[in-house]
């Protein structure tokens, strides 16, 4: 199948084939949210069809010549893709790491719970099976029945694999969605613009109104300094 190059990094399927061919299951697993001043860690876990990429059919194509890492496409187009990837994949799963549990432990150890949550799920959808998982950036620890040989971290991975890159662009439609719908109860600090991202419309109106208990505060503090604390506000 001819898979159409632009100037964006192209995720292809190679690590998945070679892992296909000694009869592995592959989870694909990516984090958004990470560097984010407001809102949840959110990881998204993909498994697709060994050999899917064999069946000449549109939502396959679509996948292999238009995925991209999640922050390379535009909106409109990451949902399109979420809606194809659901159709091709095996499993596709969300998980979830809450604001409160980021200010507790902090965002490594949040991510790694994260990456654990995620792959759970998808294991529920593939007992029995052969798995091993690929990450973006570095291993998911701890994992019941997923050693550190059960798994490849794949530096700027959502730019090289199709199971990373399309797990990226679950994480990131879900958690977009979400942050949106904070504007319902949060409107001054415009979530659907930013969606808790440093920007400088964010830090303004964080020096404006302060931190609520949907930012993540110790970070919100060392980057932004004598920024008033609203964390009581509900």
């Amino acid at each position: 199948m001819m898979v159409k190059r632009n100037s964006f990094p192209h995720p292809t399927l190679e690590e998945e084939l070679e892992l296909w061919k000694r009869g592995y299951s592959v989870i694909g697993i990516d984090e958004v949210g990470r560097g984010a001043f407001a809102g949840p860690l959110v990881v998204g876990a993909v498994v697709f069809p060994p050999f899917f990429s064999d069946k000449d059919t549109p939502n396959a194509r679509s996948i292999l010549n238009e995925v991209r890492d999640s922050k390379m496409l535009v909106s409109k187009k990451r949902e399109a893709l979420v809606s194809m990837i659901r159709e091709v994949a095996l499993t596709v799963q969300v998980a979830e790491v809450s604001v409160s549990v980021i200010n507790k432990v902090g965002i490594g150890i949040a991510n790694q719970i994260g990456f654990r949550k995620a792959i759970q799920k998808a294991q529920k959808y593939l007992n029995g099976k052969k798995l091993f998982v690929l990450v973006d950036g570095f291993h998911a620890r701890y994992v019941r029945g997923i050693g550190l040989r059960n798994q490849k971290a794949i530096i700027k991975g959502d730019q090289k694999s199709v199971s990373i890159a399309s797990a990226s662009i679950i994480a990131k439609v879900y958690r977009d969605s979400l942050m949106s719908s904070c504007d319902k109860s949060l409107a001054m600090y415009q979530f659907s613009k930013h969606k808790g991202y440093g920007t400088k419309l964010h830090q303004g109106l964080l020096k404006k109104y302060g931190v609520s208990p949907f930012h993540r505060q110790a970070f919100c503090r060392n980057i932004l300094l004598d920024i008033p604390d609203f964390t009581s506000l509900r």
